[in-house]
């Protein structure tokens, strides 16, 4: 069975590709019944419909409160038959009204290594502050902006004084593989949340051999 889901998209859409392109190898047990996006020139609209995969615009800018937006949202959804929601580069904080329509099932991407550098500019954030390492984080949403249990995360290393551009490359390139295995480990029923901790069931790897110093926990399957 393959877990029906909407993916929403404020831009460029390259971590839906990401998506798509799993599931056209047959490694990600999802279907796509929609893809949403709050800007009309958002080019992953066009990433979607080159598959074949069905669209929605819905701009903020047409509501008053938030929850209203997030009503709206959750109806095309629904209609849709939705049952989980990846964010993949959505620029909007949600409300509880769009939370609990899809309790513990809304997974989201961030270009950092949370806790540190939420918000809307987390490269460039962790380039100003001179990090070594850079990152990215797959999580759950909660009501408040990057902060919910961590699925998994990755790391890059940063270099004093880099173009700000050539780290975020390297942050993305990561997320089109941690983004797909966060989702697929959704769609498989594998994860549970206790506090902030998310624990992954029947993990494909032997943790013990990973000796502690992989740059990517939990570390990815066969596929990603």
């Amino acid at each position: 069975m393959s877990l029906p889901i909407a993916v929403l998209i404020s831009g460029s859409g390259s971590n839906l590709q990401s998506i798509i392109e799993k599931m056209e190898d047959n490694i990600l047990d999802v279907d796509i019944k929609v893809v949403l996006s709050n800007k009309a020139d958002a080019y992953g609209l066009k990433r979607a419909e080159a598959y074949g995969i069905p669209t929605a615009v819905l701009s903020h800018k047409d509501f008053g409160p938030r929850e209203e937006f997030d009503a709206e949202m959750v109806r095309i959804l629904k209609e849709a038959g939705v049952e989980a929601v990846v964010m993949a580069g959505f620029m909007r904080i949600i409300t509880p009204v769009f939370l609990n329509a899809f309790p513990g099932k809304i997974v989201n991407i961030h270009p950092a290594i949370l806790p540190s550098f939420p918000g809307v500019d987390g490269q460039g954030d962790a380039a100003k502050y001179g990090v070594q390492l850079a990152g990215c984080t797959a999580h759950f949403v909660d009501e408040k902006m990057d902060h919910g249990a961590v699925i998994i995360q990755a790391a890059v290393p940063a270099y004093p004084g880099e173009d700000e551009d050539e780290l975020r490359e390297r942050i993305l390139k990561q997320e089109h593989r941690i983004l797909p295995q966060a989702v697929q480990w959704l769609a498989k029923d594998r994860l549970s949340v206790e506090g902030r901790f998310v624990k992954l069931a029947e993990a494909d790897v032997d943790l013990a051999e990973t000796d502690g110093l992989s740059l990517i926990n939990p570390p990815l399957e066969v596929g990603f």
